[in-house]
Protein backbone atom coordinates (compact mmCIF):
# COMPACT_ATOMS: atom_id res chain seq x y z
CA UNK A 1 0.00 0.00 0.00
CA UNK A 2 2.88 2.16 0.79
CA UNK A 3 4.66 1.92 -2.88
CA UNK A 4 1.33 2.41 -4.16
CA UNK A 5 0.68 5.54 -2.45
CA UNK A 6 4.56 6.50 -3.27
CA UNK A 7 4.30 5.48 -7.18
CA UNK A 8 1.08 7.87 -7.19
CA UNK A 9 2.47 10.70 -6.31
CA UNK A 10 5.40 10.26 -8.81
CA UNK A 11 2.51 9.50 -11.49
CA UNK A 12 0.77 12.48 -10.04
CA UNK A 13 3.82 15.30 -10.18
CA UNK A 14 5.43 13.75 -13.54
CA UNK A 15 1.82 14.84 -15.56
CA UNK A 16 1.72 18.14 -13.49
CA UNK A 17 5.20 18.98 -14.86
CA UNK A 18 4.14 18.37 -18.33
CA UNK A 19 1.35 20.65 -18.13
CA UNK A 20 4.06 23.60 -17.58
CA UNK A 21 5.23 26.04 -20.44
CA UNK A 22 8.73 26.58 -20.49
CA UNK A 23 10.71 30.13 -19.73
CA UNK A 24 13.58 31.47 -19.76
CA UNK A 25 14.45 32.42 -16.16
CA UNK A 26 14.75 36.15 -15.27
CA UNK A 27 16.10 37.84 -12.16
CA UNK A 28 15.89 41.39 -10.95
CA UNK A 29 18.14 42.91 -8.33
CA UNK A 30 15.79 42.94 -5.25
CA UNK A 31 13.44 40.09 -6.91
CA UNK A 32 15.77 37.32 -6.34
CA UNK A 33 13.35 34.54 -7.67
CA UNK A 34 12.78 33.59 -10.89
CA UNK A 35 9.99 33.69 -12.82
CA UNK A 36 9.60 29.72 -13.67
CA UNK A 37 6.81 29.70 -16.70
CA UNK A 38 3.08 29.52 -16.58
CA UNK A 39 1.23 26.01 -15.33
CA UNK A 40 -2.08 25.17 -16.66
CA UNK A 41 -4.64 25.80 -13.97
CA UNK A 42 -8.31 25.17 -14.13
CA UNK A 43 -11.25 25.70 -11.09
CA UNK A 44 -11.63 22.51 -8.83
CA UNK A 45 -14.63 21.84 -7.41
CA UNK A 46 -15.63 19.21 -4.37
CA UNK A 47 -18.18 18.43 -2.04
CA UNK A 48 -16.38 17.29 1.05
CA UNK A 49 -12.95 18.79 1.29
CA UNK A 50 -10.34 20.90 -0.17
CA UNK A 51 -6.25 21.42 -0.18
CA UNK A 52 -4.90 24.11 -2.15
CA UNK A 53 -0.90 23.57 -1.90
CA UNK A 54 2.04 24.79 -3.63
CA UNK A 55 3.25 21.57 -4.66
CA UNK A 56 0.92 19.06 -6.17
CA UNK A 57 2.54 15.77 -4.25
CA UNK A 58 1.73 17.94 -1.21
CA UNK A 59 -1.49 18.61 -2.00
CA UNK A 60 -1.73 14.54 -2.43
CA UNK A 61 -0.46 14.02 0.81
CA UNK A 62 -2.95 16.30 2.25
CA UNK A 63 -6.28 14.51 1.29
CA UNK A 64 -5.08 11.58 1.59
CA UNK A 65 -4.69 12.45 5.22
CA UNK A 66 -8.51 13.88 5.17
CA UNK A 67 -9.96 10.75 3.74
CA UNK A 68 -8.53 8.86 6.30
CA UNK A 69 -11.18 11.21 8.53
CA UNK A 70 -7.72 13.55 9.34
CA UNK A 71 -9.04 17.22 10.05
CA UNK A 72 -7.57 20.19 8.81
CA UNK A 73 -4.82 20.95 11.22
CA UNK A 74 -3.95 16.76 10.79
CA UNK A 75 -3.76 17.53 6.94
CA UNK A 76 -1.61 20.78 7.42
CA UNK A 77 1.02 19.14 8.95
CA UNK A 78 1.39 16.30 6.34
CA UNK A 79 1.24 19.12 3.56
CA UNK A 80 4.00 21.18 5.00
CA UNK A 81 6.20 18.19 5.69
CA UNK A 82 6.24 17.16 1.98
CA UNK A 83 6.91 21.23 1.46
CA UNK A 84 9.93 21.22 3.22
CA UNK A 85 11.17 18.54 1.01
CA UNK A 86 9.69 19.06 -2.58
CA UNK A 87 10.20 22.84 -2.93
CA UNK A 88 12.71 23.42 0.08
CA UNK A 89 14.16 26.97 -1.81
CA UNK A 90 10.93 28.20 -0.77
CA UNK A 91 9.58 26.60 2.95
CA UNK A 92 10.41 23.92 5.72
CA UNK A 93 11.47 22.51 8.59
CA UNK A 94 14.36 25.51 8.97
CA UNK A 95 12.29 28.25 8.69
CA UNK A 96 8.54 29.53 10.64
CA UNK A 97 5.20 30.04 9.79
CA UNK A 98 1.90 32.14 10.63
CA UNK A 99 -0.93 29.87 11.03
CA UNK A 100 -4.88 30.82 11.12
CA UNK A 101 -7.43 27.78 12.11
CA UNK A 102 -10.96 28.06 12.34
CA UNK A 103 -13.04 25.74 14.24
CA UNK A 104 -16.26 25.45 12.71
CA UNK A 105 -18.30 23.37 15.65
CA UNK A 106 -16.95 26.17 18.60
CA UNK A 107 -17.00 28.88 15.83
CA UNK A 108 -13.82 30.15 16.72
CA UNK A 109 -10.79 31.57 14.65
CA UNK A 110 -7.11 31.56 16.23
CA UNK A 111 -3.90 32.21 14.88
CA UNK A 112 -0.16 30.21 15.60
CA UNK A 113 2.55 32.69 15.68
CA UNK A 114 5.56 30.35 14.59
CA UNK A 115 7.83 33.25 13.41
CA UNK A 116 11.46 33.06 13.89
CA UNK A 117 13.54 34.50 16.73
CA UNK A 118 16.51 36.37 17.12
CA UNK A 119 18.96 34.45 19.13
CA UNK A 120 19.07 36.42 23.07
CA UNK A 121 22.72 37.72 22.51
CA UNK A 122 21.42 39.72 19.59
CA UNK A 123 21.51 43.04 18.88
CA UNK A 124 21.24 45.78 16.47
CA UNK A 125 25.07 45.31 16.26
CA UNK A 126 24.41 42.52 14.74
CA UNK A 127 24.02 43.81 10.56
CA UNK A 128 26.32 46.33 11.43
CA UNK A 129 29.99 47.24 10.48
CA UNK A 130 31.36 49.61 12.45
CA UNK A 131 28.71 52.69 11.66
CA UNK A 132 27.25 50.91 8.60
CA UNK A 133 24.88 48.57 7.94
CA UNK A 134 26.04 45.40 5.94
CA UNK A 135 24.06 45.27 2.48
CA UNK A 136 21.72 42.40 2.44
CA UNK A 137 23.71 40.43 -0.18
CA UNK A 138 26.33 40.35 2.19
CA UNK A 139 23.99 39.73 5.47
CA UNK A 140 22.06 37.00 4.24
CA UNK A 141 24.45 34.73 3.74
CA UNK A 142 25.76 32.25 6.64
CA UNK A 143 25.18 31.83 10.16
CA UNK A 144 24.24 35.63 11.12
CA UNK A 145 20.62 35.45 9.39
CA UNK A 146 19.53 32.45 10.99
CA UNK A 147 16.61 32.62 13.88
CA UNK A 148 15.48 30.22 15.70
CA UNK A 149 13.09 27.88 13.77
CA UNK A 150 9.66 27.92 14.29
CA UNK A 151 7.90 25.78 12.34
CA UNK A 152 7.66 22.27 14.12
CA UNK A 153 6.90 24.33 17.33
CA UNK A 154 3.62 25.87 15.82
CA UNK A 155 3.04 23.02 13.86
CA UNK A 156 2.86 20.98 17.26
CA UNK A 157 1.25 23.34 19.33
CA UNK A 158 -1.80 23.58 16.57
CA UNK A 159 -1.95 20.13 16.46
CA UNK A 160 -2.16 19.76 19.72
CA UNK A 161 -5.38 21.54 19.65
CA UNK A 162 -6.94 20.82 16.80
CA UNK A 163 -5.42 17.26 15.63
CA UNK A 164 -7.46 14.13 15.42
CA UNK A 165 -5.23 11.90 14.31
CA UNK A 166 -1.82 10.48 15.67
CA UNK A 167 1.23 13.03 15.50
CA UNK A 168 2.96 10.53 13.86
CA UNK A 169 0.39 9.02 11.17
CA UNK A 170 1.19 12.62 9.39
CA UNK A 171 4.66 11.86 8.90
CA UNK A 172 4.10 8.97 6.90
CA UNK A 173 3.87 10.49 3.30
CA UNK A 174 7.41 12.86 3.78
CA UNK A 175 9.46 9.90 4.87
CA UNK A 176 8.46 8.06 1.94
CA UNK A 177 9.24 10.43 -0.56
CA UNK A 178 12.25 11.36 1.11
CA UNK A 179 13.77 7.63 1.66
CA UNK A 180 12.54 6.44 -1.72
CA UNK A 181 12.77 9.64 -4.10
CA UNK A 182 10.90 11.97 -5.44
CA UNK A 183 11.41 13.56 -8.67
CA UNK A 184 12.65 17.41 -9.02
CA UNK A 185 10.40 19.74 -9.89
CA UNK A 186 10.68 22.77 -12.58
CA UNK A 187 10.39 25.15 -10.65
CA UNK A 188 13.35 24.17 -7.96
CA UNK A 189 15.17 23.26 -11.15
CA UNK A 190 14.80 26.68 -12.72
CA UNK A 191 15.95 28.33 -9.01
CA UNK A 192 19.27 26.06 -9.06
CA UNK A 193 19.94 26.43 -12.56
CA UNK A 194 19.90 30.56 -12.05
CA UNK A 195 22.03 30.26 -8.88
CA UNK A 196 21.70 32.96 -7.15
CA UNK A 197 21.83 31.82 -3.35
CA UNK A 198 25.66 32.72 -2.75
CA UNK A 199 25.16 30.76 0.91
CA UNK A 200 24.57 27.84 -0.57
CA UNK A 201 28.81 27.29 -1.72
CA UNK A 202 29.49 27.59 1.49
CA UNK A 203 28.01 25.14 2.68
CA UNK A 204 29.11 21.41 1.68
CA UNK A 205 25.75 19.50 2.44
CA UNK A 206 23.69 21.95 0.45
CA UNK A 207 26.14 21.97 -2.60
CA UNK A 208 26.27 18.29 -2.28
CA UNK A 209 22.80 17.95 -2.51
CA UNK A 210 21.57 20.91 -4.57
CA UNK A 211 24.73 20.55 -7.28
CA UNK A 212 26.10 16.88 -7.39
CA UNK A 213 29.55 16.55 -8.87
CA UNK A 214 28.62 20.47 -9.31
CA UNK A 215 26.02 20.48 -11.75
CA UNK A 216 22.89 21.65 -10.69
CA UNK A 217 19.65 18.95 -10.05
CA UNK A 218 17.93 18.66 -13.54
CA UNK A 219 13.55 18.93 -13.20
CA UNK A 220 12.46 14.70 -13.17
CA UNK A 221 15.79 13.53 -11.58
CA UNK A 222 14.91 11.20 -9.06
CA UNK A 223 16.56 12.06 -5.50
CA UNK A 224 16.42 11.35 -1.97
CA UNK A 225 16.77 12.80 1.32
CA UNK A 226 17.68 10.06 3.81
CA UNK A 227 18.91 12.78 6.59
CA UNK A 228 15.45 14.91 6.46
CA UNK A 229 13.59 11.05 6.73
CA UNK A 230 15.73 10.69 9.81
CA UNK A 231 14.80 13.63 11.70
CA UNK A 232 11.47 13.23 10.69
CA UNK A 233 11.05 9.92 11.72
CA UNK A 234 12.88 11.46 15.16
CA UNK A 235 10.06 14.01 15.70
CA UNK A 236 7.08 11.69 14.94
CA UNK A 237 8.24 9.22 17.72
CA UNK A 238 9.68 12.09 20.14
CA UNK A 239 7.48 15.24 19.16
CA UNK A 240 9.36 18.51 18.62
CA UNK A 241 11.73 18.04 21.61
CA UNK A 242 13.78 16.05 18.68
CA UNK A 243 14.51 18.82 16.92
CA UNK A 244 14.86 21.68 19.69
CA UNK A 245 17.11 19.76 21.87
CA UNK A 246 19.83 16.27 21.60
CA UNK A 247 21.46 15.48 18.27
CA UNK A 248 19.40 17.70 15.73
CA UNK A 249 20.01 20.83 17.88
CA UNK A 250 23.83 20.50 18.23
CA UNK A 251 24.49 20.10 14.96
CA UNK A 252 22.26 23.00 14.07
CA UNK A 253 24.31 25.53 16.26
CA UNK A 254 27.15 24.21 15.22
CA UNK A 255 25.96 24.58 11.56
CA UNK A 256 25.10 28.65 12.64
CA UNK A 257 28.08 28.80 15.05
CA UNK A 258 31.01 27.72 12.47
CA UNK A 259 29.88 29.06 9.24
CA UNK A 260 32.32 29.96 6.93
CA UNK A 261 30.68 32.99 6.06
CA UNK A 262 29.15 35.10 8.96
CA UNK A 263 29.53 32.92 11.90
CA UNK A 264 26.20 33.17 13.77
CA UNK A 265 25.11 33.76 17.93
CA UNK A 266 22.59 31.15 17.95
CA UNK A 267 22.67 28.99 20.84
CA UNK A 268 21.04 25.65 22.29
CA UNK A 269 19.73 27.76 25.13
CA UNK A 270 17.75 29.69 22.14
CA UNK A 271 16.23 26.13 20.77
CA UNK A 272 15.84 25.21 23.90
CA UNK A 273 13.67 28.11 24.86
CA UNK A 274 11.95 28.65 21.52
CA UNK A 275 8.15 28.62 22.14
CA UNK A 276 5.43 29.16 19.34
CA UNK A 277 2.13 31.32 20.12
CA UNK A 278 -1.01 31.61 20.03
CA UNK A 279 -2.96 34.97 19.36
CA UNK A 280 -5.97 36.47 18.56
CA UNK A 281 -6.53 37.42 14.91
CA UNK A 282 -6.66 40.77 13.17
CA UNK A 283 -10.34 41.42 11.96
CA UNK A 284 -12.24 44.27 9.99
CA UNK A 285 -14.70 44.81 7.49
CA UNK A 286 -15.01 45.30 4.11
CA UNK A 287 -18.38 46.04 2.15
CA UNK A 288 -20.68 42.97 4.18
CA UNK A 289 -17.26 40.76 5.12
CA UNK A 290 -15.24 40.55 7.85
CA UNK A 291 -11.65 39.49 7.24
CA UNK A 292 -9.50 38.17 9.39
CA UNK A 293 -5.43 38.01 9.40
CA UNK A 294 -2.35 37.98 11.42
CA UNK A 295 -1.41 40.53 13.83
CA UNK A 296 1.88 41.74 14.62
CA UNK A 297 4.95 40.45 14.33
CA UNK A 298 3.04 39.63 10.76
CA UNK A 299 2.47 43.44 8.74
CA UNK A 300 0.15 41.07 6.18
CA UNK A 301 -3.26 41.40 8.65
CA UNK A 302 -3.16 45.23 9.08
CA UNK A 303 -1.79 46.31 5.81
CA UNK A 304 -4.41 43.76 3.83
CA UNK A 305 -7.36 45.18 5.95
CA UNK A 306 -5.84 48.94 4.99
CA UNK A 307 -6.26 48.56 1.60
CA UNK A 308 -9.52 47.35 1.89
CA UNK A 309 -10.71 49.81 4.37
CA UNK A 310 -8.85 53.05 1.70
CA UNK A 311 -10.64 51.48 -0.68
CA UNK A 312 -14.10 51.34 0.88
CA UNK A 313 -15.78 54.44 -0.60
CA UNK A 314 -14.95 53.79 -4.26
CA UNK A 315 -17.31 52.09 -6.11
CA UNK A 316 -14.87 49.07 -7.20
CA UNK A 317 -17.15 46.67 -8.62
CA UNK A 318 -18.32 49.13 -11.36
CA UNK A 319 -14.66 49.05 -12.65
CA UNK A 320 -13.51 46.43 -14.74
CA UNK A 321 -10.50 44.51 -12.69
CA UNK A 322 -7.90 45.81 -15.50
CA UNK A 323 -9.05 49.20 -15.61
CA UNK A 324 -6.72 52.20 -15.59
CA UNK A 325 -8.83 53.14 -12.92
CA UNK A 326 -8.93 50.03 -10.64
CA UNK A 327 -5.25 49.87 -10.91
CA UNK A 328 -4.87 53.42 -9.72
CA UNK A 329 -7.04 53.48 -6.89
CA UNK A 330 -5.69 50.26 -5.73
CA UNK A 331 -2.36 51.37 -6.33
CA UNK A 332 -2.84 54.28 -4.13
CA UNK A 333 -4.62 52.08 -1.55
CA UNK A 334 -1.62 50.08 -1.02
CA UNK A 335 1.14 52.97 -1.19
CA UNK A 336 -0.73 54.75 1.45
CA UNK A 337 -0.79 51.11 3.86
CA UNK A 338 3.10 50.51 3.02
CA UNK A 339 3.76 53.96 4.31
CA UNK A 340 1.84 52.98 8.18
CA UNK A 341 3.41 49.53 7.61
CA UNK A 342 7.18 50.64 7.37
CA UNK A 343 6.72 53.19 10.31
CA UNK A 344 4.33 50.87 13.03
CA UNK A 345 4.63 47.63 12.14
CA UNK A 346 6.76 45.24 13.86
CA UNK A 347 7.02 42.72 16.96
CA UNK A 348 4.09 44.27 19.38
CA UNK A 349 6.32 41.89 22.10
CA UNK A 350 8.87 44.51 22.05
CA UNK A 351 7.12 47.92 21.01
CA UNK A 352 4.07 49.52 20.81
CA UNK A 353 1.85 49.07 17.82
CA UNK A 354 -1.15 51.08 17.03
CA UNK A 355 -2.76 47.88 15.46
CA UNK A 356 -6.17 47.90 16.25
CA UNK A 357 -6.09 52.23 15.32
CA UNK A 358 -4.48 51.41 11.99
CA UNK A 359 -6.97 49.21 11.06
CA UNK A 360 -10.10 51.78 12.20
CA UNK A 361 -13.21 52.57 10.21
CA UNK A 362 -12.77 56.19 11.29
CA UNK A 363 -8.91 56.70 10.18
CA UNK A 364 -8.83 54.61 7.46
CA UNK A 365 -12.04 56.97 6.07
CA UNK A 366 -9.47 60.07 6.88
CA UNK A 367 -6.37 58.65 5.07
CA UNK A 368 -8.81 57.69 1.80
CA UNK A 369 -9.82 61.40 1.12
CA UNK A 370 -5.97 61.62 0.19
CA UNK A 371 -6.71 59.13 -2.50
CA UNK A 372 -7.59 61.38 -5.99
CA UNK A 373 -9.30 59.60 -8.76
CA UNK A 374 -6.62 61.08 -10.75
CA UNK A 375 -3.59 61.72 -9.81
CA UNK A 376 -0.98 59.87 -8.01
CA UNK A 377 0.46 60.63 -5.39
CA UNK A 378 4.12 62.18 -5.55
CA UNK A 379 5.08 61.06 -2.15
CA UNK A 380 3.65 59.25 1.21
CA UNK A 381 4.28 59.70 4.73
CA UNK A 382 2.40 57.69 7.24
CA UNK A 383 -0.71 58.94 9.23
CA UNK A 384 -0.76 59.52 13.02
CA UNK A 385 -3.42 56.97 13.91
CA UNK A 386 -2.39 57.55 17.73
CA UNK A 387 -1.00 61.03 18.63
CA UNK A 388 2.51 61.23 20.34
CA UNK A 389 3.79 57.74 18.92
CA UNK A 390 5.75 59.21 15.92
CA UNK A 391 8.13 56.85 14.30
CA UNK A 392 11.29 56.62 11.57
CA UNK A 393 10.14 54.61 8.51
CA UNK A 394 12.76 51.25 8.35
CA UNK A 395 13.08 48.68 5.41
CA UNK A 396 13.81 45.56 5.11
CA UNK A 397 13.88 43.12 1.87
CA UNK A 398 11.37 40.64 2.57
CA UNK A 399 11.73 37.96 -0.45
CA UNK A 400 9.12 36.23 -2.40
CA UNK A 401 10.73 32.33 -1.46
CA UNK A 402 7.67 31.56 0.89
CA UNK A 403 4.90 29.07 0.36
CA UNK A 404 1.03 29.06 0.81
CA UNK A 405 -1.50 26.10 1.31
CA UNK A 406 -5.43 26.31 2.58
CA UNK A 407 -7.14 23.38 3.61
CA UNK A 408 -11.20 22.97 4.52
CA UNK A 409 -11.72 19.45 6.08
CA UNK A 410 -15.16 17.63 5.52
CA UNK A 411 -16.70 19.52 9.06
CA UNK A 412 -15.93 23.17 7.69
CA UNK A 413 -12.85 23.26 10.22
CA UNK A 414 -10.38 25.27 8.13
CA UNK A 415 -6.53 25.89 7.83
CA UNK A 416 -4.84 29.09 6.03
CA UNK A 417 -0.75 28.34 6.37
CA UNK A 418 1.80 30.88 5.20
CA UNK A 419 5.49 29.12 5.45
CA UNK A 420 8.91 30.50 4.71
CA UNK A 421 12.59 30.47 4.85
CA UNK A 422 13.25 33.85 3.10
CA UNK A 423 15.17 34.12 0.71
CA UNK A 424 15.38 31.13 -2.07
CA UNK A 425 17.15 28.43 -0.49
CA UNK A 426 17.04 30.51 2.56
CA UNK A 427 20.37 31.08 4.18
CA UNK A 428 22.14 28.51 1.84
CA UNK A 429 23.27 26.57 5.27
CA UNK A 430 22.09 22.78 5.60
CA UNK A 431 21.70 20.99 8.13
CA UNK A 432 20.61 17.42 8.68
CA UNK A 433 18.80 17.59 5.31
CA UNK A 434 16.81 20.49 5.66
CA UNK A 435 17.95 23.95 4.95
CA UNK A 436 18.18 26.69 7.56
CA UNK A 437 16.53 30.41 6.94
CA UNK A 438 17.72 33.57 7.20
CA UNK A 439 14.48 35.67 8.51
CA UNK A 440 17.06 37.79 10.61
CA UNK A 441 17.46 39.99 7.54
CA UNK A 442 13.76 41.23 8.15
CA UNK A 443 14.75 43.13 10.30
CA UNK A 444 16.14 46.55 9.97
CA UNK A 445 19.88 46.09 9.27
CA UNK A 446 20.06 49.14 10.83
CA UNK A 447 18.93 49.93 14.55
CA UNK A 448 18.87 53.57 14.22
CA UNK A 449 18.00 56.59 11.38
CA UNK A 450 19.00 59.93 12.49
CA UNK A 451 19.75 58.92 15.81
CA UNK A 452 16.29 57.54 16.33
CA UNK A 453 15.76 53.73 17.20
CA UNK A 454 13.66 52.14 14.60
CA UNK A 455 10.72 49.66 15.76
CA UNK A 456 11.99 46.73 13.34
CA UNK A 457 15.47 46.91 14.85
CA UNK A 458 17.23 43.36 15.94
CA UNK A 459 16.99 43.01 19.73
CA UNK A 460 17.38 39.30 21.21
CA UNK A 461 14.16 37.19 21.43
CA UNK A 462 12.45 39.14 18.89
CA UNK A 463 10.54 38.14 16.20
CA UNK A 464 11.35 39.63 12.65
CA UNK A 465 8.50 41.84 10.95
CA UNK A 466 6.74 39.62 8.06
CA UNK A 467 4.45 40.48 5.11
CA UNK A 468 2.81 37.21 5.46
CA UNK A 469 -1.11 37.62 5.15
CA UNK A 470 -3.35 34.17 5.20
CA UNK A 471 -6.61 35.32 6.13
CA UNK A 472 -10.15 34.04 6.16
CA UNK A 473 -12.83 35.59 5.32
CA UNK A 474 -16.45 35.31 6.75
CA UNK A 475 -19.85 36.42 5.46
CA UNK A 476 -23.03 39.07 6.99
CA UNK A 477 -23.78 36.00 9.29
CA UNK A 478 -20.65 34.49 10.36
CA UNK A 479 -20.32 31.58 7.97
CA UNK A 480 -16.40 30.95 6.67
CA UNK A 481 -16.52 32.29 2.81
CA UNK A 482 -12.96 32.25 1.86
CA UNK A 483 -9.55 30.74 2.73
CA UNK A 484 -7.09 32.63 1.20
CA UNK A 485 -2.83 33.12 1.31
CA UNK A 486 0.07 33.68 -0.78
CA UNK A 487 3.96 33.99 -0.92
CA UNK A 488 5.88 37.00 -2.22
CA UNK A 489 7.60 38.64 0.13
CA UNK A 490 6.03 42.13 0.57
CA UNK A 491 3.91 42.15 -2.40
CA UNK A 492 1.96 39.34 -0.76
CA UNK A 493 0.07 42.05 0.93
CA UNK A 494 -0.51 43.25 -2.53
CA UNK A 495 -1.49 39.88 -4.13
CA UNK A 496 -4.17 38.85 -1.32
CA UNK A 497 -5.76 42.54 -1.32
CA UNK A 498 -5.95 42.39 -4.91
CA UNK A 499 -7.64 38.96 -4.50
CA UNK A 500 -10.11 39.90 -2.01
CA UNK A 501 -11.47 42.65 -4.40
CA UNK A 502 -11.91 40.58 -7.07
CA UNK A 503 -13.86 38.58 -4.92
CA UNK A 504 -16.08 40.28 -3.46
CA UNK A 505 -16.26 43.59 -5.74
CA UNK A 506 -15.78 41.59 -9.62
CA UNK A 507 -17.49 38.64 -7.98
CA UNK A 508 -14.90 36.72 -9.82
CA UNK A 509 -14.53 32.66 -8.78
CA UNK A 510 -11.09 31.81 -7.20
CA UNK A 511 -9.40 30.46 -10.06
CA UNK A 512 -10.55 33.72 -12.06
CA UNK A 513 -9.26 36.21 -9.06
CA UNK A 514 -6.25 34.39 -8.68
CA UNK A 515 -5.33 34.53 -12.15
CA UNK A 516 -5.49 38.47 -12.68
CA UNK A 517 -2.78 39.86 -13.55
CA UNK A 518 -0.85 41.45 -11.00
CA UNK A 519 -0.31 44.95 -9.44
CA UNK A 520 2.12 45.78 -6.53
CA UNK A 521 3.01 49.25 -5.28
CA UNK A 522 4.82 49.37 -1.76
CA UNK A 523 5.18 52.69 -1.61
CA UNK A 524 8.45 52.87 -3.85
CA UNK A 525 7.24 52.27 -7.34
CA UNK A 526 3.65 50.86 -9.27
CA UNK A 527 4.71 47.41 -10.48
CA UNK A 528 2.38 45.97 -13.82
CA UNK A 529 3.01 41.84 -14.17
CA UNK A 530 5.13 41.86 -17.29
CA UNK A 531 3.79 39.47 -20.29
CA UNK A 532 -0.20 40.92 -19.28
CA UNK A 533 -2.73 43.23 -20.68
CA UNK A 534 -2.10 46.05 -17.99
CA UNK A 535 0.54 46.86 -19.12
CA UNK A 536 -0.76 48.67 -21.86
CA UNK A 537 -1.56 51.00 -19.21
CA UNK A 538 1.66 52.17 -18.55
CA UNK A 539 1.74 55.54 -20.44
CA UNK A 540 -1.26 56.72 -19.38
CA UNK A 541 -0.70 55.63 -15.64
CA UNK A 542 2.82 57.50 -15.69
CA UNK A 543 0.81 60.59 -17.34
CA UNK A 544 -0.97 60.43 -13.81
CA UNK A 545 2.12 60.87 -11.97
CA UNK A 546 3.09 57.09 -11.26
CA UNK A 547 6.31 55.51 -11.74
CA UNK A 548 5.71 52.57 -13.59
CA UNK A 549 7.88 49.62 -13.88
CA UNK A 550 6.99 46.08 -15.80
CA UNK A 551 8.44 43.53 -14.04
CA UNK A 552 7.63 39.55 -13.16
CA UNK A 553 5.59 39.20 -10.29
CA UNK A 554 5.79 35.79 -8.60
CA UNK A 555 2.87 35.32 -6.64
CA UNK A 556 1.63 32.22 -5.37
CA UNK A 557 -1.86 32.20 -4.61
CA UNK A 558 -3.85 29.26 -3.20
CA UNK A 559 -7.62 29.81 -1.95
CA UNK A 560 -10.37 28.30 -1.18
CA UNK A 561 -14.36 29.21 -1.37
CA UNK A 562 -16.93 27.83 0.55
CA UNK A 563 -20.06 27.56 -0.94
CA UNK A 564 -23.79 26.53 -0.19
CA UNK A 565 -23.33 23.69 -3.01
CA UNK A 566 -19.73 22.86 -2.23
CA UNK A 567 -15.90 23.74 -2.07
CA UNK A 568 -14.32 25.50 -5.20
CA UNK A 569 -10.21 25.64 -5.05
CA UNK A 570 -7.55 27.71 -6.92
CA UNK A 571 -3.85 27.40 -7.47
CA UNK A 572 -1.55 30.11 -8.83
CA UNK A 573 -0.75 29.60 -12.68
CA UNK A 574 2.72 31.39 -12.02
CA UNK A 575 3.81 28.46 -9.84
CA UNK A 576 3.05 24.21 -9.78
CA UNK A 577 0.65 23.58 -7.20
CA UNK A 578 -2.51 21.88 -7.09
CA UNK A 579 -5.81 21.65 -5.82
CA UNK A 580 -7.34 18.32 -4.91
CA UNK A 581 -10.69 17.64 -2.70
CA UNK A 582 -13.40 14.99 -2.37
Amino acid sequence: MKRQLFLSLLACSASFALAATSSAPEQADREPEAATGIYQQALVQASDYMVAAAHPLAAQAGTSILAQGGSAMDAAVAVQLVLGLVEPQSSGIGGGAFILHWDQAEQHMTTFDGRETAPKSADGSLFMHGDTAMPWREAYVGGKSVGVPGLFASLYKAHQRYGVLPWADLFTDAITLAEEGFPVSDRMAAQLAVGWNRGIEHSEAASHYFYPEGQPLQAGEIITNQAYAKVLRQVATEGPKAFYHGDNATALVQTVQQAKVNAGQLSLTDLAEYSAVERAPVCGRYRSYRICGMPPPSSGGVAVLQILGLLERFDMAELAPDSLAAIHLFSQASQLAFADRDHYLADADFVEVPADELVHPAYLAQRSTLISPTKAFTAVAAGQPVQDLARLSNASPELPNTSHFSIVDGKGNAVSLTSSIENVFGSGLMVNGYLLNNQLTDFSLSPELDGHLVANRVEGGKRPRSSMAPVMVFDEEGALRFVLGSPGGSRIINYVAQTLVALIDWQLDIQSAINLAKITHRNDFLALEKGTAITEHQTALEQMGHQVRVIDLNSGLHGIVITTSGLQGGADPRREGQVLGN
